[in-house]
């Protein structure tokens, strides 16, 4: 048998655990994407896979440089070659999963053209602004980007210092960096791609200022791509991850724009340059709330593709005898590795049915928004703040584990791992870093309580908090069904209820002793970020539990399913349980049950597991992981990717010269340091 013909054939553990599967995978994938797009997502990946323009080296024996350009160069070829795909592409979305394809290369030199520059013009322009925008960005005639995060500044929005001055003489805009602090920074597709970019500054006009407002900001000419006049622009340098991406600063100085370039949808200059404000202040970060949700899909999407990586590994690398003699068993078979995998792939489900949940949520406020009800923009806020910081807090945990897993081959580039990772551990700081996001969740869940002791309704989100939920409460008692899992979101309902009203608490005992406000969160702030933690932890959990109970799926799919959402529930009890404990929802005993019942779960759900990630429909091309290799031959293809190293292109170092040099010099230092030993008689 060739070479070749060794390297197709599927690996015989992993094909064994596809053949023992109880369920049917292609019906768990339609359930995951829905049939058309699906089969939408198939053929895209057809069309760019199998097109030979997109043919490179693997990004890992790539320079900086090169990674750049290279994807620039497939960044440009899909918006050329996305007119072709018209019957594919006809609608937002669509564009979404074709970026999602191409950004197997690497992040898309014009995804935050799409993802937040484009989508900010349609929310936040005039009917005018939209009809001279947009139709130059649908046809890439300019590229934009998001200036918003400044060295000095992150989070908090309120502190950022560029500004625009309006000159009503002029009727423009000038923009400043007045400090080295209030340079831009970050943004990408900033330093060398973008052409314009949406640019947060305090606006002032009339000598006051107003406070943060987006601005529509030309960087470089159209003709030769260089920067204007008073715009400093570059690239900050090289990252943990995002190589081809040129994140970059931008420092303005007397920049004039036309007063029309500024977003007017809700707020307005006019040109003697009276101000007219906003129905919501908040309604200036609507395009943040959008890519917090964009995040928690994108944690479902990372924490999947690990759990995909490290589960077929496990099915085909075999470790330990146990017994002398007896044939190495796959490490997917001792329970110390289904332990470490299976929660996390019960996690990767979970966060798909919330990112389900969050985009409909974010949809129907928006089109309220759209309809001038603003009464749901906080609760959205909120809830959207918390899933992001939670969903993408555990899957940046989630992805080393997942790496450990697979032990030392897991550290290769080849496993796709270190790639994965430095690219989606910044979500944990972007758009908001967690902490303060979590903060912001949960100052807005201490109002619902005030609101709800004042008799207010409160929206659906959270109106367990005005619920008396201590029925529940009766930990030790004998006789509940703790496998129960509508019992169990009952338990994670009082968790969170308790932790808020404590925090609330907190906060009021505060400033009965004389803090502010302010003060008062500050103090309590330990003690808020674990409330809206449980309020997200709540919100997943039941989500993923009410999610099952609408699916139309075979008996024994839904069996299957329901195995997944019992390991998130049980083993979310387990990890958390002082918080239960300690507030008398569960005893010790129960909670020392609950993790048990995680445990008895663990072998029946590896009998479905190869077939569970299977069900993600992760092309070898998109994951980029030799572990993760849907035929299971790994050590074949390991070797072959190293043999393909730059290194290895010559049997001697290209410089060898320089390698004959420094061998040398070492030859003479120790032939010298041998010498002297002698005549000292130490040797």
């Amino acid at each position: 048998m060739t070479e070749t013909a060794e390297i197709m054939k599927v690996n015989p553990d992993i094909q064994k655990e596809r053949d023992a599967a109880t369920i049917d995978m292609e019906e768990l994938a339609v359930i995951i994407y829905g049939k058309e797009q699906l089969s939408k997502k198939r053929k895209l990946e057809d069309a760019v896979f199998n097109d030979p323009d997109y043919k490179c080296v693997p990004s890992a024996f790539l320079s900086r440089e090169e990674e750049y350009e290279e994807g620039l160069r497939k960044s440009s070829l899909a918006v050329l070659k996305q007119s072709k795909l018209s019957d594919l592409i006809e609608d937002h979305k669509d564009i979404m999963a074709y970026n999602s394809v191409l950004a197997s290369f690497g992040y898309p030199s014009f995804g935050l053209h799409q993802t937040m520059f484009i989508p900010t013009l349609e929310r936040q322009c005039t009917s005018e602004q939209r009809e001279k925008f947009l139709p130059l960005c649908y046809d890439y005639r300019i590229i934009g980007t998001y200036a918003q995060t400044e060295l000095g500044h992150g989070t908090f929005l309120r502190g950022l210092e560029t500004t625009a001055h309006y000159d009503p003489n002029t009727q423009e805009f000038i923009l400043n960096s007045p400090t080295i602090s209030s340079i831009k920074w970050w943004p990408g597709a900033l330093g060398k791609t973008s052409t314009h970019a949406v640019v947060l500054a305090q606006l002032y006009t009339l000598g006051k200022c107003h406070g943060i407002h987006p601005f529509v900001v030309q960087l470089r000419s159209l003709d030769d791509h260089k920067p204007l006049r008073g715009i400093t622009v570059g690239d900050i340098g090289p990252k943990m991850g995002f190589g081809p991406n040129d994140n970059g600063y931008l420092k303005l100085h007397k920049h004039r724009i036309p007063r029309t370039n500024m977003l007017m949808k809700y707020s307005q200059v006019s040109p003697d340059g009276t101000y007219t404000k906003p129905p919501r202040s908040t309604l200036t970060y609507g395009t943040m709330t959008f890519v917090r949700v964009l995040i928690v899909h994108g944690s479902a999407i990372a924490l999947a593709k690990a759990s995909t990586i490290a589960i077929r590994y496990s099915a085909v690398r075999r470790q330990s005898e146990l017994r002398p003699g007896e044939p190495e068993p796959q490490i997917l078979s001792y329970p110390t590795q289904q332990h470490k995998l299976f929660p996390l792939l019960a996690t990767a489900y979970a966060f798909h049915f919330v990112q389900l949940a969050m985009m409909k949520i974010y949809t129907d406020v928006n089109d309220q928004i759209n309809n001038s009800n603003f009464s749901r923009i906080q609760e959205l806020h909120a809830l959207s703040s918390g899933l992001k910081a939670f969903t993408s807090w555990v899957t940046n945990a989630g992805l080393e584990v997942c790496r450990m897993s697979c032990g030392g081959h897991g550290y290769s580039q080849a496993s796709g791992f270190p790639r994965l990772y430095a690219d989606f551990t910044p979500s944990c700081t972007y758009e908001g870093e967690n902490t303060v996001l979590m903060l912001q969740s949960a100052r807005y869940l201490v109002k619902c309580v005030r609101d709800a002791r004042s008799g207010k309704t409160l929206p659906g989100t959270v109106s367990y908090l005005s619920e008396d939920v201590s029925a529940v409460h009766s930990g030790g008692s004998s006789g509940r069904d703790l496998s129960n899992l509508d019992f169990l979101i009952s338990l994670y309902k009082q968790r969170a209820s308790n932790q808020v009203h404590f925090a609330s608490d907190k906060v009021d005992r505060g400033i009965s002793a004389g803090m502010d406000l302010v003060g008062a969160l500050n103090s309590a702030s330990v003690h808020l970020v674990s409330a809206a933690k449980a309020h997200s932890h709540y919100f997943i959990a039941k989500t993923f539990v009410e999610s099952l109970k609408l699916l139309k799926a075979s008996s024994e799919l839904q069996n299957v399913l329901h195995q997944l959402a019992s390991v998130y529930v049980f083993e979310g009890i387990a990890q958390s349980s002082g918080d239960f404990i300690e507030d008398y929802i569960l005893s010790g005993s129960e909670a020392k049950t609950i993790r048990q019942l995680a445990v008895d779960l663990l072998p029946l759900i590896r009998v479905n597991a190869v077939s569970l990630v299977d069900a993600f429909s992760f092309r070898d091309e998109v994951l980029q992981s030799v572990l993760g290799r849907y035929d299971g031959n790994v050590y074949e293809n390991l070797f072959k990717w190293a043999q393909n190293s730059p290194l290895n292109k010559t049997d001697v170092s290209s410089r060898s010269s320089i390698f004959v040099k420094h061998l040398t010099v070492r030859c003479a230092f120790l032939a010298e340091h041998n010498a002297t030993m002698l005549n000292t008689n130490i040797i």
